[in-house]
């Protein structure tokens, strides 16, 4: 393990299988990487609250990057140390373009708050908006289009149906207009027959939210290994030196990283056993 120094996982489809459960091998692993000052990174799409739906208190991570590398969370310590959420002015600007459109979105607060949203419904009924909605209900509240927002935001989540050529062209759209912004896509984890477009400030990502920790410890990226299952990954996979893609991910990003083993058979574990 004199190689790695850091090491970071997606959780959905990735660390998690697909009841949400975890191997006994992977608990394992995280512990031997602790007896070796490794340390153990969650890079996860999933907010804070989400994340602790799944991870047990007692899992010995070292810091959870969460909502795509929004925020960061000392695990141990158990406190905040990094958040970057959207400026006013870029939030209300995407509201006002997405309203135009009459597309279905959710608008997240502010990080540490980004478990609560906003909702607009647009013209076409999305049954994949509808359903993330009735889980969500209890933490959302229609957003008021007819005023300027007076909070903070961290992120959009726009659902549509599973036309990629869709995506990119709002997706450069929305580039052309706000330069500080970064899109990206993700495979709807409720059904495959639809895309889930979110938007962040430029400087999120899962990348960036493990770049933030090794310039923290003084960690050379060439010291840092990766696994993760999806697109939103990319950016993690792409910093980290030794970086792996579950076999349960898309076809098409297979050739641009190591092989791992699928989530429901410790991709984790068995990806770094080679290590040891």
């Amino acid at each position: 393990m004199k190689d790695i120094r850091l090491v970071a996982t997606d959780l959905d489809g990735t660390f998690l299988k697909n009841d949400k459960s975890i191997s006994e091998d992977d608990i394992q692993m995280l512990n031997i990487l602790g007896e070796r000052s490794v340390l153990r990174v969650v890079a996860t799409g999933r907010n804070f609250q989400k994340v602790q739906e799944v991870i047990p208190e007692h899992l010995p991570f070292d810091y959870v990057a969460f909502s795509s590398g929004a925020g960061i969370y000392d695990w141990k310590a158990k406190k905040l140390v990094y958040q970057q959420n959207l400026s006013r002015e870029t939030t209300q600007g995407i509201i006002q373009y997405f309203v135009r459109k009459k597309m279905n979105f959710h608008l997240f607060r502010a990080v540490p708050e980004n478990f609560r949203c906003w909702y607009f419904r647009g013209e076409n009924s999305c049954e994949e908006f509808e359903r993330y909605f009735e889980f969500h209900n209890a933490v959302s509240e229609k957003l008021p289009i007819l005023k300027k927002l007076q909070h903070d935001a961290c992120q959009f989540l726009i659902i549509f149906p599973n036309k990629p050529d869709l995506f990119f062209q709002i997706k450069s759209e929305l580039k052309k207009q706000f330069d500080d912004i970064k899109v990206v896509r993700t495979s709807s984890p409720l059904d495959t027959n639809f895309i889930w477009m979110e938007i962040f400030h430029r400087d999120v990502s899962k990348g960036n939210a493990v770049k933030f920790l090794c310039d923290q410890e003084n960690i050379h990226h060439h010291m840092t290994f990766g696994i993760g299952n999806d697109y939103n990954d990319l950016d993690l996979l792409n910093f980290t030196s030794h970086s792996y893609l579950v076999d349960n991910g898309p076809e098409e990003l297979k050739s641009l990283f190591r092989k791992a083993l699928s989530n429901e058979e410790s991709a984790f574990s068995q990806s770094l056993k080679k290590y040891l």
